[in-house]
């Protein structure tokens, strides 16, 4: 079975935050690391769109975390406890955070993205346009990047889909390019 089978059947074919059966994907929750069925959830496009694009956030639609928070599977639970805590200045959300329990090695993976911090405290990664960038975003790279041990080289104009921030050093970001996962100052790219 594929990961897609095993989560179906591990969420009874429901998204595992708000669920709905409709338009249900792979989420890998990030930092990525092992992804896989302790590393993934299962949820809906209105769910990861949402998560991947705070722009687009309706905080009505996360009233649903209150139902999910307490899901047995980790990867649920620090999705739940990520939105929670961009939503605390609704209010209610707030309520459902202090009732909520992660076990010290999922609160740390919660965190990992950098959520939970006040905006002050966040590091912000911009491309070479001063652009804010996000995980998840695509970005192109403007110029030719030799990969430090390897032969590969990086060409300039190179798509780079779906990166993920280092949230220790808004320099890095990292993405895949010709199937091999690198790293990528984020003076070399340009967000699409």
């Amino acid at each position: 079975m594929g990961l897609l089978e095993d989560l179906l059947e591990r969420s009874g074919g429901v998204c595992e935050l708000c669920g709905s059966t409709e338009n249900l994907q792979v989420y890998e929750v990030p930092p990525v690391s092992t992804g896989g069925l302790d590393g993934s959830i299962l949820a809906c496009k209105t769910c990861i769109d949402q998560i991947e694009k705070q722009e687009e956030m309706d905080s009505n639609h996360w009233r649903c975390l209150n139902d999910s928070m307490w899901s047995e599977y980790d990867a649920v639970k620090v999705v739940a406890w990520r939105m929670l805590n961009r939503l605390k200045s609704e209010g209610w959300p707030q309520d459902l955070l202090g009732m909520m329990y992660l076990e010290d090695g999922a609160l740390e993976w919660a965190k990992a993205t950098g959520e939970g911090k006040d905006e002050s405290e966040k590091i912000i990664h911009r491309d070479v346009n001063g652009n804010i960038l996000e995980n998840g975003d695509n970005v192109v790279l403007i110029k030719d990047l030799k990969v430090k041990g390897s032969s590969m080289v990086a060409k300039q104009g190179t798509a780079v889909r779906r990166i993920s921030l280092d949230h220790e050093n808004a320099e890095y970001i990292e993405g895949k390019v010709d199937g091999q996962q690198i790293v990528i100052v984020t003076k070399y790219v340009k967000k699409t």
